[in-house]
């Protein structure tokens, strides 16, 4: 005799007490849905969003690198070599005859009679050994630690270099620069964007909540910053930096520039949630309750709508990366010896440089490579935002 065919649920064979424990299972799960925070039911959601679950690993880690900056990287950002000039990468060799010991092959280099330009080679009868936690050049891990311990790098440090991503025009590791210029993007990054936060916040919510002639010379303001070419107003505003400004002073100052200009998106965001709950009976009980209209705003009504806030913030921080960069490069933003991802394209301007090191671009795959994970993480977070959704 053949089975009964059933779309799904405990089938009557089963017998009661399988029904009744599948039922019971359904039933604690509804509950567990029910009473799930808003904070549980975004996380469930962005679990299954598995893209953007994979950036956010991505970007926790680029982070963790800016953190750990003088750790990870082999040398100093300053640290150079002149000996070495546009050095070619080296590949990582983590084996020898069969035995673990991780080297990198030296290097041998002729010098052109004419140009006096140098050419490298890899010697492969010559290795350069390479150890983990090695001693180094000292620097402050967080700021405040001394150390002088290194993730990698080679075992003798007054001996031949290690560039596993090339070297540059003054024979500095690029690998090691570009670690260091994690540290300054990405604070730029998340600096910036908590002053677009406060800026968009304030001024968006009081456009929203209050309306009138309020919202609309708000809104009038936003629109006119729009209107003008992003670029050019960066420009505009960097350009009143003093030049003997200090590297910190300027650093600030770019946040600051790319700040007053970023904080438009937020804005209009911020007004349209103000806009849509303030006729909504707990704000309406609010009101009745004595509670003042600051309070009401950003006690009763801002949480409502701080998980979507988020969400856009992480879509912000991308924008003032390349804003970063891109004033870096073409010389307006930060200098050298301040290294940023924008200060080490730089040298990319020069083609005849990157006809020869094409390798001093790769900062700029590191800024792909971030902008990506955080579009794709931002996304992620927007969606899961909102977990009563289809």
């Amino acid at each position: 005799m053949t089975q009964p065919f059933t779309t799904g649920g405990p089938s009557p064979l089963d017998g009661p007490g399988l029904a009744a424990d599948a039922e019971s299972a359904l039933d604690r799960d509804e509950q567990e849905l029910a009473l799930a925070s808003q904070w549980k039911l975004i996380w469930w959601g962005f679990k299954k969003h598995r893209l953007a679950f994979v950036c956010g690993i991505i970007t926790v880690l680029i982070y963790l690198v800016a953190v750990f900056a003088p750790f990870l990287a082999p040398y100093s950002s300053s640290a150079h070599n002149a000996d070495y000039t546009y050095a070619p990468p080296q590949g990582l060799n983590l084996f020898d005859d069969g035995s673990f010991s991780p080297h990198v092959n030296g290097y041998t280099y002729e010098q052109d009679p004419e140009t006096l330009a140098l050419t490298f080679t890899l010697d492969e009868e010559s290795t350069v050994p390479i150890g983990f936690f090695v001693k180094g050049e000292e620097y402050k891990l967080l700021g405040f630690i001394p150390w002088d311990r290194h993730l990698i790098g080679p075992k003798d440090y007054d001996g031949q270099p290690m560039y596993l991503l090339g070297a540059d025009s003054n024979g500095r590791d690029v690998l090691s620069r570009i670690i260091h210029g994690t540290t300054v993007s990405m604070s730029i990054g998340l600096v910036g964007v908590l002053l677009s936060l406060f800026l968009g916040v304030v001024l968006g919510g009081i456009s929203g909540y209050f309306g009138g002639k309020i919202d609309t010379a708000i809104q009038r303001l936003i629109e006119f910053i729009i209107a003008i070419p992003t670029i050019p107003l960066w420009m505009a505003l960097f350009a009143a930096v003093p030049d003997g400004w200090s590297q910190i002073q300027r650093y600030f100052a770019l946040t600051v520039v790319i700040s007053l200009v970023g904080w438009v998106g937020m804005a209009r965001e911020v007004r349209g949630k103000f806009y849509a709950v303030r006729s909504d009976d707990y704000v309406t009980a609010a009101i009745a309750d004595g509670a003042g209209q600051t309070r009401v705003m950003f006690r009763h009504m801002l949480p409502s709508f701080t998980s979507h806030i988020i969400a856009n913030l992480s879509l912000s921080i991308p924008t003032i990366i390349l804003a970063e960069t891109a004033l870096s490069f073409i010389g307006l933003g930060l200098q050298p010896p301040t290294v940023s991802w924008g200060v080490l394209l730089q040298e990319a301007q020069n083609i005849r440089a990157v006809s020869t090191a094409p390798w001093i671009l790769i900062p700029g795959i590191a800024v792909v490579i971030t902008v990506l994970a955080m579009n794709f993480f931002g996304d992620g977070l927007r969606d899961a935002a909102d977990p009563y959704k289809n």
